[in-house]
């Protein structure tokens, strides 16, 4: 059975491989280090389709190692033990290069099973992951690695892609001559979400649903290429990396009062399937970015939650439009948050010092024996329920951690105060 036709195409030089320009180059990382065959530990951090493997391959092709190749999905420790039996044969005299695929999928145990012949240089590691190395891969290894991101692709490249799949789709079937139109080729590239792998993949789906009614030509129209791309364009993995940059777009561009952003980043959870994320989402966003600027942006978006819940997709995602759209065109203000971290601030880092003595609690019997409570003043029974008095802690007394911000409500609320302190009311 042939191979796909994105690994009968995958490049042998760095010349041959689309994206990735920030790597790959005149004077880039990875060009510079192959011209002198020096082959340091390295992570290739970024999503499917970008390269990872292909650059992995061309780099082990000319470090003049022992090449092995391990999949962390399926390898266990004693497949990285069976590597290491061979470090001191003639055989691997010159050591040993190791390709580890989705190296996330490594415990911390089997990342430490490396990690001595790492750093006496007898395997050079070049690992892949889908996913933050910051968060899956073990510090030590970190430290002694240099992370590269690769990123998604972008469409003129995967275009190149495409195009270089035509030909060798035609050297494939040289009886049927294949064709592609324009509008088929953006379509296909537009679908493939910056992966080239996909983008090969429905290529090569496009022409095998044709082969059935081909006389000696196949012309891939954008027909035929809605009907091979329609299950492809989006993929969303609630526990992957790209799950929490959603989650973080999704929140900065509320934020930004943004709501057409809002609503994109929404789409892709509800697509996603992922209705609790979007859900708490809001409510954090209501109260940590909107706030007192719009306090009742807090009670419309807890309707609006609970009625998605109650509802479930798809009907929930009728009450979650209209929460975005009122959290992203409310005014903004972070006073709460930043009020609270300050206190907890002092909570952590300061001696605060014991409740002052005419605030401690008084109902028991021998209280008032103990000093507690003798000068606390009951604001009620001053004009306006307002006396001044000290609330907070002695070596903290002076303290300010509520800052109203420079918005509507909060400069009324903060006039009252204001006033109320003065004696003006």
């Amino acid at each position: 059975m042939a191979a796909p036709l994105a690994e009968r195409l995958r490049p042998d030089t760095l010349d041959d491989v689309v994206g990735q320009h920030h790597l790959i180059g005149e004077g880039k990382i990875l060009s510079n280090i192959l011209k002198v065959n020096e082959i340091p530990n390295m992570i290739f951090y970024g999503p499917s389709g970008t390269g990872k493997t292909t650059i992995a391959n061309i780099c082990a092709k000319s470090a003049g190692k022992t090449f092995y190749k391990l999949n962390a999905t399926t390898a266990a420790v004693k497949d990285i033990k069976d590597i290491i039996s061979t470090l001191d044969t003639f055989e691997n005299r010159n050591g040993v290069l190791l390709y580890l695929d989705e190296i996330q999928n490594f415990n911390k145990k089997q990342q430490q099973s490396l990690l001595e012949y790492i750093e006496n240089g007898k395997i050079t590691l070049i690992a892949s992951t889908t996913e933050n190395p910051y968060f899956y891969v073990y510090n030590a290894i970190l430290s002694r690695s240099t992370v590269l991101e690769f990123k998604s692709v972008d469409c003129s490249d995967i275009q190149r892609a495409i195009v270089n799949g035509i030909k060798r789709l035609n050297e494939d079937y040289p009886d049927i001559e294949i064709t592609i139109e324009n509008d088929a080729l953006e379509h296909i590239s537009m679908c493939s979400n910056g992966d080239v792998r996909k983008s090969l993949n429905a290529l090569e789906m496009c022409v095998k649903s044709q082969l059935y009614n081909y006389s000696d030509k196949i012309n891939i129209t954008i027909d035929i290429a809605e009907d091979c791309t329609q299950l492809s364009s989006f993929a969303h993995d609630k526990n992957g990396d790209n799950h929490y940059d959603v989650i973080s777009a999704f929140q900065k561009s509320i934020r930004g009062s943004d709501a057409d952003a809002a609503l994109h980043y929404l789409a892709r959870l509800i697509e996603g399937g992922d209705l609790l994320t979007a859900c708490r989402r809001l409510l954090v966003v209501a109260s940590e970015d909107i706030g007192l600027a719009n306090p009742n942006a807090i009670v419309v978006t807890k309707s609006c939650v609970d009625s998605a819940l109650q509802l479930g997709l798809p009907e929930a995602r009728i009450p979650l439009s209209e929460a975005v759209i009122l959290l992203a065109n409310s005014p903004k203000s972070n006073s709460a948050i930043c009020a609270i971290d300050s206190a907890l601030s002092d909570i952590k880092n300061t001696n605060v010092g014991p409740v002052p003595s005419h605030l401690k609690d008084t109902h028991y019997a021998g209280a008032q024996k103990m000093g507690r409570g003798l000068t606390y003043k009951y604001p009620h029974n001053y004009k306006n329920s307002y006396v001044s008095q000290q609330y907070l802690p002695d070596n903290i007394r002076d303290r300010v951690y509520y800052k109203a911000g420079n918005n509507k409500t909060e400069q009324m609320y903060k006039k009252y105060i204001d006033d109320l302190k003065n004696g003006e009311k």
